[in-house]
């Protein structure tokens, strides 16, 4: 029974126990990173900086809702395993761009078209690129 003045339930809102748990904004923003991080990851900042960050923010987050200091652990491992993916994919991606421009062929093919005079010329050095690339 309620004392006087005090209500039977708490207001619609209001929590019965303050210290109850609270969004997980967290979780929510790892989630957004971890898609937007996995649309964009072809790009270093699509998918390395924002994978990272939603990384983050997501192990963050599941670990707080862990503790039970928040709601949506599952949005949040979700958010964490998303943005891992796309840092993975994006590294690939960059790994393989490093290693084609650092490659002999392609020196050799921007030497040629440095030098080259004329457009004739410098379809020649991509006749020769293609050439060099195909026979490897």
């Amino acid at each position: 029974m309620a004392h006087y003045g005090q209500p039977a339930h708490p207001y619609p809102g209001q929590h019965g126990n303050p210290e109850s748990r609270t969004g997980n904004g967290l979780a929510i923003a790892a989630l957004v990173l971890g898609i937007t991080a996995c649309v964009f990851f072809w790009t270093v900042f699509g998918g390395i900086i924002l994978g990272l960050v939603g990384l983050v923010l997501g192990i963050i987050g599941a670990r707080r809702a862990r503790g039970g200091r928040a709601p949506h652990r599952g949005m949040a491992i979700v958010g964490a395993v998303l943005s891992a993916l796309a840092v993975i994919a994006s590294s690939v991606i960059v790994a393989i761009g490093v290693s084609f421009l650092t490659s002999d062929s392609f020196k050799d093919y921007n030497d040629c078209v440095q030098h080259a005079d004329s457009k004739s010329d410098r379809d020649q050095c991509a006749k020769d690129f293609e050439h060099d690339i195909n026979d490897n």
